[in-house]
């Protein structure tokens, strides 16, 4: 029973980290019907931002409180990837709005190879270690056991999906997101500004994997420049799962896909005989991607985005 539990603990918090970024894909999904494979690339980004000021932090400020650093390599991270994706968005997308829908799929692709080739160059293909920066103690659960950081990753996600969704459903921005989505001309027509709410979505998209990123380094304490490339396939495979073009779909099919991993890979190698691994937990995201598009390609929630006319 304290193997079971402590596997939903690590389902759930691996589900938070997908949801997030799945959050990211469908939210571009649902205004201009693209599927943004460099947003895992836009993650590592991310944590390697992040990384890279709590080191310099480290280095000319040895004193100051992790907490503190973390706050300051998130903010930091937060620009950096806000600003990486708007440029995406003008420079390589926004060109081939109107183009088959084929052209902007290859050049996400390429500009996934991309974005991770400079990452390479940039910060040099060797795994980094990343700093602990809050305390290590664990909080036992009825047997099973969190870290504060697992913790504190729970809680921000909790309050990160209640306050997109109170922007979506609440805002000015939130309606004209709406609006766009469901027919950009007539929504230019009424005052509202596609190219603007398309680029604030994108934004957004990237605030939000760049906390996912952050959550990822300091979860499993390591960074490279390849680590936003599963990540990324398992939150679109999350996305399709709960109903992509849906947030809510998002955030329940990452966390099912979270506790799904989790609770496979704990028990994989007793269901298979000692053949499979844990480190076999990968192939349960393909294998609900797969059932997915099989039996209800239109995801658990299904799609609130309306066809274009």
């Amino acid at each position: 029973m304290e193997i079971f539990l402590q596997q939903i603990i690590n389902g759930l918090v691996l589900g938070s980290m997908y949801a997030l970024v799945a959050l990211g894909y469908t939210m571009v999904y649902g205004i201009i019907s693209l599927i943004n494979f460099a947003h895992g690339e836009v993650l590592m980004v991310g944590a390697m931002t992040s990384w890279t000021v709590v080191t310099f932090l480290q280095e000319v400020s040895p004193g100051m409180p992790g907490w503190l650093m973390m706050l300051i390599s998130l903010v930091a991270a937060i620009v950096v990837c806000a600003a990486l994706n708007y440029s995406i968005e003008k420079i390589a997308y926004r060109p081939l709005r109107n183009a088959p829908r084929l052209a902007p799929l290859i050049t996400a692709i390429g500009m996934s190879i991309l974005l991770q080739t400079l990452a390479m160059i940039i910060w040099k293909p060797n795994p980094k270690p990343y700093p602990l920066l809050l305390p290590t103690e664990v909080i036992p659960i009825g047997g099973a056991v969190i870290t504060v950081t697992q913790l504190l990753i729970l809680a921000s996600t909790a309050v990160i999906l209640l306050g997109l969704l109170w922007l979506v459903n609440k805002t000015k921005l939130g309606r004209a997101m709406r609006a766009t989505a469901e027919n950009p001309r007539v929504a230019s027509l009424m005052g509202v500004r596609p190219d603007m709410v398309i680029s604030a979505t994108f934004v957004i998209g990237a605030a939000l994997a760049a906390v996912a990123g952050i959550m990822w380094a300091a979860n499993y304490g390591t960074v490279q420049h390849t680590m936003g490339f599963l990540p990324g396939l398992k939150a679109f495979t999350a996305a399709v799962f709960g109903g992509i073009g849906n947030l809510t779909g998002a955030m329940v099919g990452g966390v099912l896909l979270g506790l799904i991993e989790a609770i496979g890979s704990g028990y994989l190698g007793v269901l298979t005989g000692g053949v499979l691994g844990s480190h076999y937990a990968d192939i349960f995201a393909f294998i609900v991607l797969i059932l997915v598009l099989t039996l209800r390609p239109s995801g658990l929630l299904g799609e609130r985005v309306a066809d274009r006319a």
